[in-house]
């Protein structure tokens, strides 16, 4: 366990943004975790997990703590039910897909979300009908002033939609070191009913879908939509859905009568983003190096020597101009550096 001094972090951000790091350590116990807190009470700090939910717009003149805590066992089970818990520093869609081959379920349609196990409770992350809030039980952290291990279950940790109480109340105030999941061995919930997934398994010939057909079929949705960091740099959906109140829905919904929309309750709908951005006409823009990218209007991307300051300000560009166009706020949903 070694600190590294003005350590470059583009290999550590999804984005692949070049930035440096005034003091960086990998940690892969919770004893070396402890440690560093304890040798390092008094200096700033900044916890990094798979790099996949920030945009870097500056160097971080802190120690950088990489969680990189590995491992996952199965800790209760029953007949209908295991309970599994991952380790933090544990890639999220090779979890996911573990998972499947134990043919446990309720993961899979958040298969090939980048990031590691980790970070999915802060942002509560979904995707295609699922959240994590659907099959988290709990999860444990340590508090970074005082070393107290914690344990957060699914009702403390007030989930929203891409919410939860380490956005909030208790921001930078912990580390999650580990996440317990309660996935499902027999009667399997199969959700097939959002977005293109009954069409790549109607493609597919799959009318009996299992755990696999569905994340397959995801994977290929995501893979015909969105980039892979590897190869371009971005940080998958940028942009939350907009939330609108019904009274205010309905006026613009007037003007735009195409517009897509999901209910969410009785007063509130939500609109896609991507297609906000798509009709404004951004879809496929380029801006220097930086840009929306061309398959899915959500993602804002690197195209090789962008800076944080450059993402940052195409992401200016579309929430002025979405606003400009329909009246409606857009959110990021990747942490700004």
């Amino acid at each position: 366990m070694e600190i590294q001094h003005n350590f470059s972090l583009k290999n550590y951000n999804t984005f692949g943004i070049e930035a440096k790091a005034k003091q960086f350590v990998a940690v892969q116990s919770l004893a070396e975790l402890k440690s560093i807190l304890e040798q390092h009470k008094a200096e700033k700090k900044f916890i990094l997990g798979g790099g996949s939910n920030m945009l870097l717009t500056q160097d971080i003149n802190a120690l950088v703590i990489h969680i990189d805590l590995k491992g996952k066992k199965v800790i209760n089970e029953d007949d209908d039910y295991v309970w599994i818990e991952s380790q933090a520093g544990e890639n999220w869609h090779e979890f996911v897909l573990w998972n499947i081959e134990q043919n446990y379920g309720g993961l899979e349609n958040m298969s090939l979300i980048p990031g590691n196990v980790g970070t999915t409770p802060v942002q509560n992350i979904g995707a295609y009908g699922a959240e994590i809030k659907d099959t988290f039980v709990s999860c444990q952290a340590i508090n970074i002033d005082t070393q107290e291990i914690k344990s957060f279950t699914n009702a403390e940790c007030k989930f929203g939609y891409r919410e939860s109480i380490f956005k909030n109340e208790v921001k930078g105030q912990y580390i999650i070191t580990s996440v317990v999941f309660k996935l499902t061995k027999r009667n399997h919930k199969i959700n097939t009913s959002y977005g293109d997934i009954l069409g790549e398994l109607a493609k597919n010939n799959i009318s009996n879908p299992g755990l696999k057909d569905v994340s397959n079929a995801v994977i290929a949705i995501r893979q015909s939509k969105l980039p892979d960091p590897k190869e371009l740099g971005n940080s998958g959906s940028f942009f939350k859905n907009p939330i609108v109140l019904k009274s205010d829905f309905e006026k613009i919904h007037q003007k735009f009568p195409e517009m897509k929309f999901y209910e969410v309750s009785a007063t509130e709908v939500k609109v896609p983003a991507g297609w906000l951005i798509e009709q404004a006409g951004l879809k496929g823009k380029r801006f220097g190096d930086a840009g929306i990218h061309k398959n899915q209007a959500l993602v804002l991307v690197n195209y090789g020597t962008a800076t944080g300051q450059d993402i940052l300000e195409v992401s200016r560009i579309v929430q002025r101009t979405v606003f400009e166009t329909f009246g409606i706020q857009i959110e990021a949903e990747v942490n700004i550096i």
